[in-house]
Parts: structure tokens; sequence; C-alpha cells
């Protein structure tokens, strides 16, 4: 298998112009660091945490899944290597109870290869604010005016901390990938700024033109904006830049193995809502690490919450869900994606056959899933052709559903027939693409 980088994809070169447009986005995705401007985000001196291989080798390509049916006929019989063989996956990893079940990588990829996560960042960036918020160091109350006053003559004047990073702002923003004129294709060209193409613009100065259309926190919607402008508070109140405070509070206490990589704009600042890069494995240990609450093993058998990882209590007001929060959720239209489901603290939350379980998402394929009921975290890295793909993103959460009853011996939850879920999230392109060969199992 093949490891070597490529400077075309497909015949198409592959420049920090077309790097999220398929075919080229196959590459660029591992390779983002070559591309584009980039901070590095230090694994620590720490050990990694372990990753010790599960006993057995299941073979998870072979579990059933019953898949969305395209024509909206009823669910079609199939099983997870078809659905991953289907969904252009680049990688994907298991765990269950912190163990390494099983890992797949592409061509292109490797273990220790950083891969784009998209809007899976803005979780890492949430849980930022989580540890600041409990060292005292932010103040969810806060108005984020206070923090950034750069940002009194916009639309965020008068909204709080906890209101963007709830996305509960009454800012006007419309996260829509295939309108060229929506407020998240807007961001992308005054983030994208390259040589020559005149004065950098720069992602703070595009937050400081957004107005608001409705008062804060009155709604629920999906806005990229509202991470950055997170983002932005965090770095002020704690007078660290954001690669800094991902590795500190994050990356080097949750055991990470591998630095990560954050992009920035044209102007030096991070992008906060879908920057971030990273390994497979790392990802795999953040969502364990919020499966156990926050906590960290000590390397002597038992857990303890080490310093900088995220406070349970933030992770406890996530997972239960309130009346207040299931009525914004249920009045937007995310509530057709995730029927039942609610977002808080910058994570996605949805219920499945197993229990609700937690999510990351990100724009081509991009996810983190963790469920609580059957142990399991399970990673994907994808480059679909669209940046959004209602019918892979829901048998993409079938699968895993299903690999996790298969894991933990669960019979589910209840019928299946769920209806496709739609991505919400990170930065975008569009394009066209095959996918790679299926994936063949790797068990360790």
């Amino acid at each position: 298998m093949s490891q070597e980088p490529a400077p075309e994809v497909q015949g198409v070169p592959v420049t920090a112009l077309n790097w999220q447009d398929p075919p080229a986005n196959r590459w660029a995705f591992w390779h983002v660091g070559e591309l584009l401007p980039t901070y590095r985000v230090p694994h620590g001196d720490g050990t990694p945490r372990p990753l010790p291989a599960a006993p057995g080798r299941p073979d998870l390509l072979s579990v059933p899944v019953s898949r969305m049916d395209r024509t909206s006929g009823p669910p079609s019989a199939s099983t997870v290597g078809d659905v991953l063989g289907d969904t252009y996956t680049d990688a994907y990893l298991v765990l269950q109870d912190g163990q390494l079940v099983t890992e797949w990588y592409g061509p292109l990829g490797a273990p220790e290869r950083t891969h784009a996560l998209m809007s899976v960042s803005k979780s890492v960036v949430g849980c930022v604010a989580a540890v600041l918020i409990d060292r005292g160091e932010l103040d969810p109350d806060a108005e984020i005016t206070s923090y950034v006053p750069e940002l009194a003559g916009s639309g965020f004047a008068g909204a709080l901390v906890r209101h963007v990073y709830d996305m509960r702002s009454g800012v006007r923003f419309l996260e829509e990938y295939a309108n060229p004129d929506s407020d998240i294709r807007r961001l992308d060209k005054w983030v994208e700024w390259q040589p020559g193409q005149g004065e950098p613009r720069g992602l703070y100065r595009f937050l400081a033109t957004l107005q608001a259309e409705a008062p804060h926190g009155e709604r629920f919607l999906y806005r990229s904006a509202e991470s950055d402008v997170l983002g932005w508070v965090c770095e002020r109140a704690a007078g660290r830049p954001m690669a800094t405070l991902i590795s500190e509070l994050i990356w080097a206490p949750m055991g990470a193995e591998h630095d990560a990589l954050l992009l920035h704009d044209g102007l030096g600042t991070a992008v906060h809502d879908g920057g971030l890069c990273a390994t497979a494995r790392d990802v795999a240990r953040f969502g364990q690490m919020l499966l156990d609450g926050g906590q960290v093993p000590d390397g002597t058998g038992s857990s303890r919450r080490a310093r900088g990882v995220v406070p349970p209590q933030w992770l406890r007001r996530a997972w239960a869900v309130d009346a207040d929060t299931r009525s914004v959720f249920a009045a937007s239209p995310a509530e057709r994606a995730f029927p039942g489901g609610w977002y808080r603290h910058q994570f996605w939350f949805r219920p499945g056959a197993y229990g609700d379980v937690l999510l990351g998402l990100g724009i081509y394929g991009q996810m983190l899933y963790v469920s609580r009921r059957t142990g399991t975290v399970c990673v994907k890295f994808s480059t679909w052709p669209d940046a959004q793909n209602p019918a892979y993103l829901e048998d993409t959460l079938r699968a895993f559903d299903a690999i996790g009853g298969f894991l933990a011996g669960r019979a589910p939850a209840g019928p299946g027939g769920r209806r496709l879920a739609g991505v919400v999230s990170g930065l975008s392109r569009r394009g066209d693409t095959v996918p790679p060969a299926p994936p063949r199992p790797t068990v360790v």
C-alpha cells in the first residue's frame, strides 16, 4: 500500500484554491499543512494514552445494517462493509471500552497522518471553553463584547457567551453550502485569502459585519460563525491563541500521540469553526475522554480528572436535554435531520437504536460518534463528492449503531426507518469524484 504523496489526484493538480473540491480533496485532506497556513498544536511531552488491542478478531464489516432506501421505500438490508465502501471512506476506527477493536486507512492515509476534521473542530473548541469556565477565566453569563469590544457594532452586541456555545444568538447567518451567496460562502471568501489576491480581510473582520435578526437566546440555528466568535472570546479571556489553548487544555492532558494542526487565515487568525486536522487515533482518544466523563487514566489502573481535561459537569449538562433545549431544536431545520435530537455545548445529540449518541460532525463526511450505552467510540474520515449527503450520513450512523450493538451484545431499542439526516457543519466546497476501494479490516 503506497503512502507517498501525490501532486495530482485523477489528473487534477491539488492547490490551496481547490483543496476542498473533489477529487482534489482526496489527497488534500491528508496533507492540509502542505497546502495552507497552519499552526502546530503540540501533543506535549507526556506518555500518549494507550489504545490496547481488544481481544478476538470480530468481523465488523459483516455486521448487518438496515440502510436508508434512496427511493423513500423501506430500509434495505446491507452490511457495515457495504456502507463504508459506498461512502467515500478515507479511514475509520472503532474503540470499545477504551480498547482498539479495528482501524482501516485508505491508500493515502496512515495512523500517524493528520486529516481535516472540518466541523468536528467545533467540539474541541467547545471543550476549551468548558475548561476556561471551570477555571473561572470565562464567564458564560458575560456579554461577548466584554471580551471582544470589536463586536460592539455587530449583531453580537448583547449576546452572552452561553448563547454562542449553544448556537442561540439572534445573529443572521445563512449556512447553505450550495448557495454561493450564503453567509458561509462569504465567510470562505474572507478566510481563504491567497497571496496576490489583494489585501487579506480575515475571519474576525468578517464576524464584525454580521447583524442580528432575532432576540438572543430565543432560538437555535446551527451557524459556524457562532463557533468562530466563541474561539475569539476564549482567546481574549485566556490571553493565549487557540492553538496553544487546545494543546495545553485538551490535546496534551488527554494523552494525544501526535501533534494536530490548526488552519489560520491570511491575518493569522485561527479558523475555529473547522480548521483542526488530527489523526484518527487522537480523535478517538478525544472521544474516549468524552465517553469517560472528561477523565483520563492515570496509569495505575484507576482514573482521575486530569488538569485541563473537560469538567464532568459540562458533559452532564450537554447530555441531559431539557424542555427548553428540545423545544428550540424541534423548531429548527435540524429537527428534520435528527428527530428527537438536540444541540448543546458544540455537540450534536441523536437518539439512536441503542440510546442517545453524542456526535461531532464535519462536512464531506467527518464523524466522531460516542455511545455511552454500548461503550463505543467510532471515528470516520471521508471525502464525499458533496459537502452534504443526507443518505451517506444516515447510513454511517446506522452502521455505527450496528457496530455498537454487535460489540455490546445488545438488542436495538426500537425499530429502524429513521428519516434522512443532513450534515450541517463546517467549511464548504462541492464537486465530483469516485469512491475509493472498499475498506478491508485491519484488526489489531
